[in-house]
């Protein structure tokens, strides 16, 4: 049997973020949210960078936004701990890993099971990992990408939601290349916000079935 998601439709799906930059993915997803394009409320922000860009974009937003250290934590699991509190206080259904450069321990990912959305500079399960795009260059594929999909355990191995294809140009740099993903990573982590909030996602095995 396929495994629902929880949390959905107790009113409007609370949307919490884990964001380690500048946070441009995390903007997009809350300004539809604050347009009522994705009908949900916004949660809190949560970041391991004391200068992270997105605490002032959230600021900028009215969205409170939270600086873990981690290192200020005897072991991941006490700094885990405190993020499922600061969740949990403002109800979050779902998290939305937007540019999170640390990796989730198996107890954080069984608290949110199927309920955190991460996305990804490639097409999974090619270039997992940091530096997605310049994987790609190096390899030299005429065509990457980006994916959003759900965190389990590994390392970008969690099932996919949704992918959109970037082709590779002979001229491309690593910048001309990030730039054109990006903004297809707006769309798909955008649009699968959308679709968690909305009730339509279910977990089957490795796949994500997107009701209609």
């Amino acid at each position: 049997m396929g495994k629902g998601i929880r949390g959905i439709w107790r009113g409007r799906s609370v949307v919490s973020f884990l964001v380690s930059g500048r946070g441009l993915n995390f903007s997009v997803v809350a300004r539809n949210i604050l347009r009522g394009d994705i009908r949900a409320q916004l949660g809190i922000v949560i970041t391991d960078r004391r200068n992270a860009g997105v605490l002032s974009r959230a600021r900028h937003l009215g969205i409170g936004g939270f600086f873990l250290d981690p290192s200020a934590y005897r072991d991941i699991r006490d700094y885990e701990r405190e993020m499922v509190r600061l969740f949990k206080s403002v109800k979050t259904d779902l998290i939305v890993a937007a540019g999170y450069m640390r990796t989730l321990s198996p107890y954080f990912v069984n608290v949110y099971k199927n309920s955190i959305i991460n996305i990804h500079p490639s097409l999974l399960p090619s270039f997992p990992g940091m530096n997605g795009q310049m994987m790609a260059l190096e390899y030299g594929v005429k065509i990457t990408g980006c994916t959003s999909h759900f965190i389990d355990d590994g390392i970008d191995t969690g099932p996919i939601i949704m992918q959109s294809p970037v082709p590779v140009h002979g001229s491309d740099t690593l910048d001309s290349l990030s730039v054109r993903i990006l903004k297809e990573e707006f769309k798909i982590l955008s649009e699968s916000v959308r679709l968690f909030c909305e009730g339509r996602l279910r977990v089957s095995g490795r796949r994500v079935i997107i009701r209609k």
